[in-house]
């Protein structure tokens, strides 16, 4: 009865973020699939030995299982995105888990190497890559407000699943060999699935679902009661099925949407998490290995990395908060750029580290700047493209930043071999992530915020931070009223008509009546109709 029908090649009207309710057990979902994506390809070094003693390689030859899980991972980004936006990220999410799982089944019965690597590294790899980027997507569709905290909280899964997989793998290993270790982590990673199943989609379809009752009940309202009734209720679904012959051809969705190209922050922030990633992971991959070069006993120097992973656990959740402060989460780019220049320092700082305390300082600072970074990467991103892009943003941004995986650790590797001293890497590692920190402060604050301040902002324009969920949705079921206004009886549009009409002048009478109290005099004939006089104030209307 005036209402636009979402099924005649509309858009269905997106729900609001509910912000908590079915949300919180997203982000438990989420902060496993981040643990196992994160965690489990540094936990399958502990099997290297055995699988060095059997297959008769080196430890370079079996470095490439977790190299590849890891390429795996971010290389499949785009990939995971036009998966993402052809089926959905439930169908995407089972598919993974069932494909990680099979992948580490598969490799407990490989006889060489060659079959390790297309089982537990491509099959493993490419079945994390798959959960791992969809649950990021359902986090940023049921959280908006509250996005930041839950950022954090998800994050936070790959230092506490680090500190868990790699005692359990060495169980394993010593009760039932790294062919039985394979087969049980394979039967863990099928938890990826139940992840995959609890991420359900926000409710789309139910304004539609409303809407087709509330025409039913008009028609059962305004015909007679009886034969007829039904008869119109019948004659009403026919037309609106005729209707649809006559609409045109529904825009087929964008598999990966490259337009994000042309956002001027997108741009910055890829080319400053490229330059970061070239440092960020060497002085983690480093440390052991230089903390024996400095005479420190193999238990104290492995027990260094267990501080980063324990500092880290707490500073992750503890920054998605501070983020989520009214006055800090519109200058989240900021906050992300100093956590990079402290994490750049500290490897600057460490660089001549020689005893034991020095190190064991260095993995208090690193573990809390490394949270930091890893709380605030999504969250930078969601906020510069918005959750309705992020499925296409984050597929294009860990392709590029694959190349930089394959580009920093190994280049490190070498320049040690050829250099034996790790002071120059720690220097060059951590002028890296400071060189990105300084370039996404002074690009986003040349580029963007002076570009705002000389274009005039419009009427209503969203609130600083950007990526406002609740702001994206009204904007696009306004297009959506747009796109079916042409398509209405010449009687709904006169209807349309009157009330914009009545609402616009009740708009007028509302401000108006803000400042003088009630009706003007020289209003009072206009407004008569909507029952105003000058003792009355006016409301407006709800539709």
């Amino acid at each position: 009865m005036g209402r636009p029908d979402p099924e005649e090649g509309q858009l269905p009207a997106p729900v609001k973020p509910p912000d908590g309710g079915w949300g919180w057990i997203v982000l438990f979902g989420c902060f496993v699939i981040t643990g196992f994506s994160y965690a489990f390809p540094k936990a399958v070094s502990v099997y290297f030995k055995e699988l060095m003693k059997d297959f008769h390689v080196g430890y370079s030859d079996t470095a490439w299982i977790s190299s590849i899980m890891l390429a795996m991972l971010y290389g499949t980004g785009p990939v995971c995105s036009i998966m993402v936006n052809q089926f959905g990220c439930r169908p995407v999410m089972l598919i993974g888990g069932l494909l990680a799982s099979a992948g580490m089944i598969l490799a407990s019965f490989t006889t060489n190497i060659i079959e390790l690597y297309l089982t537990a590294g491509v099959l493993t790899g490419l079945g994390m890559a798959l959960n791992f980027q969809p649950s990021l997507i359902m986090l940023g569709t049921y959280f908006d407000k509250r996005r930041p905290l839950a950022n954090g909280l998800a994050a936070a899964g790959s230092p506490v699943f680090l500190s868990s997989l790699s005692p359990l793998g060495q169980v394993l290993l010593e009760k039932f060999g790294w062919r039985g270790g394979f087969l049980i982590m394979g039967g863990l990673l099928l938890n990826c699935c139940t992840c995959g199943a609890v991420m359900r989609p926000l409710d789309m379809g139910m304004k539609r679902k409303m809407g087709k009752a509330q025409d039913k009940y008009e028609a059962k309202e305004m015909l007679p009661i009886g034969g007829k009734s039904e008869e119109g209720i019948s004659t009403t679904d026919g037309t609106k099925k005729g209707k649809k012959g006559k609409k045109k051809p529904k825009k087929g969705k964008k598999l990966l949407d490259f337009s994000i190209f042309s956002n001027r922050g997108f741009i910055i922030y890829t080319i400053s998490k490229f330059i970061l990633v070239l440092g960020l992971f060497v002085p983690p991959i480093l440390l052991v290995n230089y903390a024996k070069d400095t005479g420190v006993p193999d238990t104290e120097a492995a027990f260094l990395l267990s501080i980063i992973g324990f500092i880290d656990i707490f500073a992750r959740p503890a920054c998605g908060m501070v983020a989520g402060l009214k006055w800090v989460r519109p200058h989240v780019a900021y906050l992300f750029s100093f956590s990079m220049l402290f994490n750049g320092l500290t490897d600057i700082c460490s660089a001549r580290a020689s005893n034991y305390t020095g190190l064991v300082i260095f993995c208090v600072f690193f573990g809390i700047s490394y949270g930091m970074v890893g709380a605030l990467q999504f969250e930078v991103l969601m906020a510069i493209v918005g959750s309705q892009k992020f499925s296409s943003a984050i597929g294009l941004v860990l392709l590029i930043e694959a190349f930089a995986v394959l580009i920093g650790p190994p280049s490190a590797g070498r320049l040690v071999d050829a250099l034996k001293n790790y002071e120059v890497i720690f220097y060059l590692a951590g002028s890296e992530v400071v060189l990105s920190a300084l370039f996404l402060a002074v690009a986003s604050y040349c580029c963007l915020n002076r570009g705002k301040k000389k274009e005039p902002p419009p009427e209503n324009n969203p609130s600083a931070g950007g990526g406002s969920d609740t702001e994206e949705a009204e904007s696009d079921v306004q297009e959506a009223e747009e796109h079916s206004s042409d398509n209405h009886q010449p009687a709904h549009s006169t209807d349309n008509a009157v009330v914009a009409a009545n609402e616009e002048a009740n708009h007028v009478a509302e401000e108006q009546s803000g400042e003088g109290g009630g009706c003007p005099a020289g209003d009072r004939e206009v407004l008569a109709r909507d029952g105003c006089n000058a003792d009355q104030t006016v409301e407006r209307d709800s539709f």
